[in-house]
């Protein structure tokens, strides 16, 4: 056969591209990830852990000079690290352009929204370029001259994690309290600034839960003092400022350790309150806020499976309580007479719909609701009993109520938002019904929400029940089967995922990606009962919840397999462990963030922080049959040798929450046993915790870098 130049120059040329990319490829290909060396550990049941030489104390973490098996924990990670950057160096500059992007929608000169407490109005404010918040306030008008409080920035200087929380001011407005973690450790030291002076009045105060609590004598305040060991909030102690906090004394002592314990005051400022709480049972105890010297009174005798919330208006406390009433209902009591049998209904409990909280003024009551996986707000006028809802016409929202601090006003600030409306704050008249908006969220460059379309619609679960999705993506897509679709779920602790926006998602959106949040059970989106089904001996539920989401948006031709990912962390992150042990099949990638993987193992140790407080949660491994039903979808205990979607996992060295050794040692047992040769990448951030960096845009560029990954094997070429 006689070829012609001109295919043979074309074949030349091919051939040559090729060759570079299969290079290329085969240069990446060949890094060798890292092996976890096999240290074999018998635990309870028969299981043996062959990575359970991964998990350090606190002590190992923090000491400069490293043990022996620290520093081999540390050249593990170090190395997983360097294989993750080499793996995806062929995406560094579309990591650099999404960072671009999400940082350039980013309005850098910006100024939360004031509000008015105590003759003072407050805010936060970032500057061009700046990492942190600036607290301000100005006396009287906002016209007046502004006072910085803190300035964030400053304070950073020097710190790889810097947090600030907590911020309160005395009555009096002279002194601010405020906590600073700058290990990510949750463990926080408590300043207090004479803002007359701008100095430190006293030594700082240690290992507290990062709230202080002032009583109405404008020297007294109180905090929440942690256990050094397992981080439970345990102790509340008063403090007089200017003296030691070493002499401070303990006023209450929650000694059950599957509960936490905190403070606070009245919305009223009358009252200080002691509360503790646990999975199912909730207590108090209350002391007038004019007499901090006193002693606390119960609320009501502690009754496990009680849950009540309460606030003080007038001579009344509010009760938000389940009890009788699954999905909470609304009762009053005489601040005088506060047990139980005093209590007396004043919103009836309803089977659809969850009553979660409530805005109390002189003439209105606000109820926060949610029903049908959507929040709504219920406003009823009390002189007359006339009740309406606010309306948004989107089918897919989030609506919360913002700061109100006035009893005596018509006006209600609430927070809106959706997967199509950047988040907003409004001012409603409850009386006229008249809204307005105070503040849109500004998206850079240019945002036009009608490009967009949101969508609501329903899975069915294997067992027949309905699943609520809520769902985004740029119109004009085809539903032929073929777009690249990012799935999100978290489906624990009672805790909904509602459907707000995001700067970031649009560089996703923008990609032609389909973006579904899916509702699964384990949540409260649908009631309390959503939530009992997806917990203790009903976990399942969660897992096949997703899986069925899953196969949903396949059916409906939204996307495939080869074009489906899927992401969750913490809870989540077990979420996405339990999923590809159980259809692997459904994704082309996954990104499971801070994963609590290493079920069994964890809940036996009683030590771990939050540990003892999640016995009602996920059940205590002590009794056989929750040791056997955990043990069942365990994704550490399940890795089997089968083919494995492309993972992506992170975790945070000095993480309190979901210990970094989960997520290390599960990927180490994944490698050992996957039969595929997917891609398989741990990024652990050795400087932060479970909430990951700190700063205004730092954040993002560990974001870039999850989306790079899975833009990258959606396949979309840029």
């Amino acid at each position: 056969m006689k070829l012609s130049f001109q295919f043979l120059a074309a074949l030349s040329l091919s051939l040559i591209i090729v060759a570079c990319t299969s290079k290329k490829k085969e240069a990446n290909d060949d890094v060798k990830a890292p092996v976890a060396e096999k240290v074999a550990k018998a635990l309870t049941g028969n299981r043996i852990d062959n990575y359970y030489w991964m998990k350090l104390s606190d002590e190992q973490k923090n000491t400069e000079q490293k043990d022996e098996q620290t520093q081999k924990v540390v050249n593990y990670l170090n190395a997983e690290n360097e294989y993750l950057k080499t793996k995806l160096k062929h995406t560094e500059a579309l990591q650099k352009k999404v960072y671009d992007e999400i940082v350039g929608r980013i309005k850098q000169t910006d100024e939360s929204v004031p509000y008015k407490d105590n003759g003072y109005w407050y805010y936060t404010r970032y500057e061009q370029g700046q990492e942190y918040p600036i607290y301000c306030r100005k006396k009287g008008t906002l016209e007046g001259a502004e006072e910085i409080l803190l300035n964030v920035n400053e304070m950073a200087k020097g710190h790889d994690y810097y947090s600030i929380t907590g911020l309160s001011v005395s009555e009096d407005n002279n002194l601010l309290a405020y906590a600073e973690d700058s290990v990510s450790r949750r463990r926080y030291t408590v300043y207090v600034k004479d803002l007359r002076n701008g100095k430190l009045v006293e030594e700082p105060v240690p290992n507290t839960e990062g709230q202080v609590t002032w009583a109405n004598d404008n020297k007294t305040y109180f905090y929440t003092k942690k256990d050094s060991a397992t981080l439970r909030s345990r102790w509340i102690i008063k403090h007089k400022v200017g003296s030691s906090y070493k002499a401070d004394p303990i006023v209450s002592e929650e000694k059950d350790e599957t509960f936490y314990t905190g403070i606070y005051k009245t919305k009223s400022k009358k009252y200080l309150v002691i509360w503790a709480g646990s999975t199912l049972t909730n207590h108090y105890q209350i002391l007038d806020a004019n007499t901090p010297d006193g002693k606390f009174k119960e609320f009501s005798p502690r009754e496990r499976g009680l849950e009540y919330s309460i606030d003080h208006y007038g001579d009344k406390f509010y009760v938000v309580t389940n009890l009788d009433a699954q999905n909470f209902r609304l009762m009053e009591t005489a601040d005088t007479k506060t047990s139980k049998p005093n209590w007396k209904e004043k919103i009836a409990h309803r089977k659809d719909t969850l009553l979660q909280g409530i805005e109390i003024f002189k003439d209105y009551l606000v109820l926060s609701e949610r029903a049908q996986a959507n929040t709504l707000m219920r406003i009823i006028d009390q002189k007359t009993g006339k009740k309406h809802y606010l309306d948004f016409g989107e089918p897919a929202y989030t609506l919360y109520p913002s700061i109100n601090l006035d009893f005596d006003t018509e006006l209600l600030r609430y927070g809106y938002t959706s997967l199509t409306t950047p988040n907003s704050t409004y001012d409603y008249n409850m009386k006229t019904r008249e809204r307005k908006l105070l503040k849109q969220t500004e998206v850079v460059g240019g945002y036009k929400a009608e490009e967009y379309q949101t969508e609501r619609l329903w899975a069915t679960a294997a067992d027949g029940t309905p699943i609520p999705m809520s769902i985004v993506y740029k119109k004009g897509i085809k539903k032929d089967g073929r777009n690249p679709t990012l799935i999100y779920g978290y489906g624990s602790y009672g805790a909904s995922m509602d459907p707000t926006f995001s700067i970031t998602r649009l560089s996703l959106l923008d990609r032609g990606f389909v973006y579904a949040i899916a509702h699964i059970r384990g949540g409260q989106e649908m009631g309390r009962q959503w939530y009992e089904d997806g917990k203790m001996f009903k976990k399942k539920n969660t897992f096949t919840d997703f899986i069925d989401c899953s196969e949903f948006l396949i059916e409906e031709k939204f996307t495939s397999p080869d074009k489906l990912f899927a992401s969750g962390g913490s809870a989540g992150g077990l979420l996405m462990g339990a999923v590809v042990n159980m259809r692997p099949d459904l994704y082309k990638g996954v990104i499971a963030k801070v994963p609590f993987v290493d079920v069994i193992t964890t809940m036996e140790d009683e030590s771990i922080p939050l540990t003892t407080g999640e016995f009602d949660e996920w059940g205590n491994p002590k009794n056989p049959e929750s040791y056997m039903y955990m043990l069942e979808y365990s994704p550490y205990d399940q890795v089997k040798p089968q083919n494995y979607p492309n993972m992506l996992v992170t975790t945070g060295f000095h993480d309190s929450q979901v210990q970094y050794w989960e997520p290390a040692k599960w990927v180490a047992k994944l490698r050992e046993l996957k039969t595929d040769n997917n891609t398989l990448l741990l990024r652990t951030n050795m400087e932060t915790g479970h909430g990951g960096t700190t700063g205004r845009f730092k954040v993002y560029e560990e974001i870039a870098q999850e989306y790079a990954f899975i833009i990258d094997l959606a396949g979309i070429k840029e």
